[in-house]
């Protein structure tokens, strides 16, 4: 059996704080032992980053996250020849520094990058497990350790800015949400030190906020805006204030939205 099968898995103080849902920690680990590709979808501030972060720290596996966007290219991602004083040199980009080191390479909203991105990925998220470098004459073979993990919000698919499915199906998938009230109250707690009273409350401001996303809002009240309103109110941030300035403002732009959400919040924490 491999060093990697029986490796012993196991959480450290420098550990990122995550609370598991279900067997997503589980199944996370397996992928890896198997030297199988992730794929996480779930709404803007679910816990996806977070828990790749955990995950990393807790295979004891260095971590390469690349912020996908509208210019990001296949080159970006690989690397690329620089010129410098003595000449040309080659820089290697993330996901080949994520092949040779052995690490995670976690590719964040994947579908917001550019299409030629997915030709690098497939031999990859296969069986093959190699890294062509067209430009060095390099096929790098993925160690053991080496994953592959993408993810995207779902929310925001459309024709443009879709996954195929022949990129999708190389994939094993997990699906985020937002947590239960009660996995959210302790979230608060353990990432900012709010007592129970406090945190339930935010929580039960979330849930309203969130009944609203189809009707006003084009995104939900995130975990990860509740947990920076709770760490301004402990801070000694007034909680109105706070509410809005981490809360409110950030999910819309119109100025009557804002005022329809403060109720909101009015309704909560009183006037």
């Amino acid at each position: 059996m491999s060093e990697q099968a029986t490796q012993t898995i196991e959480e450290t103080p420098e550990t990122p704080f995550y609370l598991p849902s279900g067997d997503e920690v589980a199944l996370f680990e397996h992928a890896w032992r198997n030297q199988l590709p992730v794929l996480i979808k779930g709404p803007t501030g679910c816990g996806k980053t977070r828990f790749i972060a955990h995950m990393a720290a807790r295979l004891g596996l260095p971590l390469f996250t690349v912020a996908c966007h509208d210019d990001l290219t296949a080159a970006d991602l690989v690397g690329r020849h620089l010129i410098g004083d003595g000449g040309t040199y080659w820089v290697d980009g993330p996901l080949t520094r994520a092949v040779r080191e052995g690490g995670i390479c976690y590719l964040d909203e994947v579908v917001e990058a550019r299409k030629d991105t997915t030709v690098v990925l497939h031999p990859l998220s296969d069986d093959r497990r190699i890294l062509p470098i067209e430009r060095t004459g390099e096929t790098l073979h993925a160690p053991p350790g080496f994953m592959l993990v993408v993810s995207y919000n779902p929310g925001y698919q459309n024709l443009l800015k879709g996954m195929k499915p022949s990129t999708r199906q190389r994939f094993v998938a997990l699906r985020f949400t937002y947590p239960t009230a009660e996995r959210e109250r302790e979230i608060l707690m353990r990432e900012t030190g709010v007592d129970e009273h406090l945190a339930r409350r935010l929580v039960a401001l979330g849930a309203a906020l969130r009944r609203l996303k189809d009707h006003d809002l084009e995104e939900a009240a995130s975990t990860r805006l509740l947990v920076y309103t709770a760490t301004l109110i402990q801070g000694g941030f007034d909680v109105l204030a706070a509410c809005r300035a981490a809360l409110v403002e950030p999910l819309t732009d119109d100025e009557e939205t804002v005022q329809a959400l403060m109720e909101v919040v009015h309704a909560t924490f009183g006037r």
